[in-house]
């Protein structure tokens, strides 16, 4: 990806807020175009605008979000867009319900703008920060049981070692198919990166070789 082509949208009520987001993000993605929203209404018609956009940072308290029913909107209108909670909101309830809505990472206010730009980037990189209260009291084979045949099968490859493209050619789909796949195991394993799905993965009965080939 093309750092001087990526798109943000910061979506806070507060403008020095939007204003350090903007001035963080900028420091480490040269290039990048950045829009900028306060209410819900806002961020529907930006993204609207720009349905390409590369990543939302996405306050849970402005006008219109009503919490999380704004964010579960959000993601039901444009569902391959990545979303990164940076909230005040600190419970773990909270926090595990928006990674269920299908957020890509969960931020504390609190943290440095340079953490916050470099959870950005591995968001934009494919991976999935999910912080410990979002999974406690889950056993990886728990959330695993959420996995869909079709995701199985897709992780019973990665653990063998495929990357998406042999993936796509081994279950007839597409790569960018197989990619949101990748992404929805991540997230529904509450891991942050493929190769720890890989480690985890491996100590639970998956589908052969011949199964996972199974329409």
């Amino acid at each position: 990806m093309v750092e001087e082509t990526l798109s943000f949208l910061i979506a806070d009520d507060h403008p020095m807020v939007r204003d350090a987001l903007v001035s963080a993000l900028a420091q480490s993605f040269t290039g990048a175009h950045f829009s900028r929203a306060g209410t819900l209404g806002q961020v529907q018609v930006a993204l609207n605008k720009e349905p390409d956009t590369d990543a939302v940072l996405l306050d849970l308290d402005m006008p219109g979000m009503d919490g999380l029913t704004g964010l579960a909107r959000l993601r039901s209108e444009h569902p391959t867009v990545p979303i990164v909670v940076v909230s005040a909101q600190r419970e773990a309830a909270v926090v595990r319900r928006a990674y269920e809505l299908g957020a890509s990472a969960y931020i504390d206010k609190s943290a440095s703008l340079e953490e916050i730009a470099g959870i950005v980037r591995a968001v934009l990189d494919g991976e999935i920060f999910t912080p410990p209260e979002a999974v406690a009291g889950d056993t990886f084979a728990q959330r695993a049981a959420q996995l869909t045949p079709q995701q199985w099968r897709v992780l019973a490859l990665m653990v063998q070692g495929d990357q998406n493209k042999v993936i796509a050619y081994k279950l007839s789909v597409g790569e960018a198919t197989v990619k949101a796949h990748v992404t929805v195991i991540l997230r529904k394993l509450g891991v942050r990166s493929r190769t720890q799905a890989v480690i985890e993965a491996r100590g639970l009965a998956l589908p052969t070789a011949a199964e996972t080939l199974k329409p």
